[in-house]
């Protein structure tokens, strides 16, 4: 077994022991990202035209905490670190998001 087969068989353990499909999760990560940054697109849009801005600020941070969402609502026994870690990634994307906003705007 290399070490490809020893990381696909621990992330698949990792639904079996949270209650979670890696699979789903996995495609929702990946899977929001040209959502994600199409909304993030037309978010500064509307902003340099002075255009309303509220639907695509909540899609922006939807398709960014879709795949964290799923876990927490899908999730059990998901270890107190796995929420820590959730929210710093969160909070590092809004502060990332916000310095993309203002130098593209």
């Amino acid at each position: 077994m290399d070490w490809w087969d020893a990381f696909v068989d621990w992330f698949m353990s990792l639904g079996e022991d949270y209650g979670v499909n890696p699979i789903i999760f996995g495609s929702l990560y990946v899977g929001a990202i040209p959502f994600f940054t199409l909304s993030l697109a037309w978010l500064i849009r509307n902003i340099r035209q002075g255009k309303p801005i509220f639907l695509p600020v909540i899609l922006t941070g939807l398709f960014f905490i879709s795949s964290y969402l799923y876990l927490i609502v899908a999730g059990r026994n998901i270890p107190f670190w796995v929420y820590l870690i959730i929210g710093g990634l969160v909070l590092f994307g809004i502060v990332s998001t916000l310095n993309k906003i203002r130098r593209s705007s």
